[in-house]
């Protein structure tokens, strides 16, 4: 007999992540549509992370726990565990925006049988509060081409079907989302806008944190992508929105 598989999978990755779990774990516990399975992917968390998650009150939760070889390599893993027909990055710290968001995200997939459906994302402290929208904002309408201007759409606000999704390539520690999210757009045959923000971002993440060798890699991703000349004329136009940044 077949089993009915849900519409989504909200895939987390967690090492030692006490402190931040539990604001995934309430964001998650109060969606009002639960067509969705859980899937923690633990890296041999030493705190007691996995307490937390296993004395959560989400019961379609599957949990594993192993060593990896950092972030992209445990997403890797999500996926291969994945049953949902949409995958959403959902990492330890980060949340949904309101208790609508899933319920908004699955009506909008539903009504336009789109292969990536995305939204804006606002960016939150380690206590939660809201420190502002994300730099840069999704696009009402989104193409492969979109991504020239950088990363428009935050990674955790790409909700992409799971029959495009390839494993993330692991020559880029820093910056695999990006080069994942071209890959989705370039397979995409719809994309869709949910019309609002669906994403609380934790700030300070590890592309954060390593800010110059994100850029190069993305760089060399864009070079790939689209062409040597695109990715030097656009990093020289990124530099007033860099020096911007780091004015604020």
């Amino acid at each position: 007999m077949d089993i009915k598989k849900p519409l989504f999978s909200i895939i987390t990755v967690t090492y030692n992540a006490s402190c931040e779990i539990v604001r995934t774990i309430a964001s998650i516990s109060e969606q009002n549509f639960n067509d969705y399975e859980w899937i923690v992917v633990d890296g041999k968390s030493t705190d007691n992370t996995l307490c937390i998650v296993e004395s959560s009150e989400i019961k379609n939760r599957r949990v594993y726990s192993e060593p990896d070889n950092g972030l992209y390599d445990a997403m890797n893993k999500g996926i291969g565990y994945a049953n949902g027909e949409y995958l959403i990055f959902l990492n330890a710290g980060d949340a949904f925006y309101n208790e609508d968001t899933l319920h908004v995200i699955a009506d909008t997939a539903k009504r336009t049988h789109a292969d990536v459906v995305y939204g804006q994302t606002q960016i939150v402290d380690s206590d939660g509060r809201v420190l502002g929208m994300r730099h840069l904002s999704a696009p009402s309408v989104l193409k492969f081409s979109s991504f020239k201007r950088g990363m428009l759409v935050c990674h955790q606000a790409f909700v992409a079907r799971k029959r495009i999704a390839q494993p993330y390539d692991l020559r880029y520690r820093f910056s695999s989302d990006y080069e994942w999210c071209l890959r989705c757009l370039k397979q995409s045959k719809r994309n869709a806008y949910t019309g609002g923000t669906i994403i609380s971002f934790l700030d300070g993440g590890m592309t954060s944190k390593n800010h110059r060798e994100s850029l190069g890699e993305r760089f060399r991703i864009m070079c790939r992508y689209y062409g040597p000349m695109t990715a030097i004329v656009r990093h020289i136009s990124f530099i007033p929105r860099y020096l911007a940044r780091n004015m604020k």
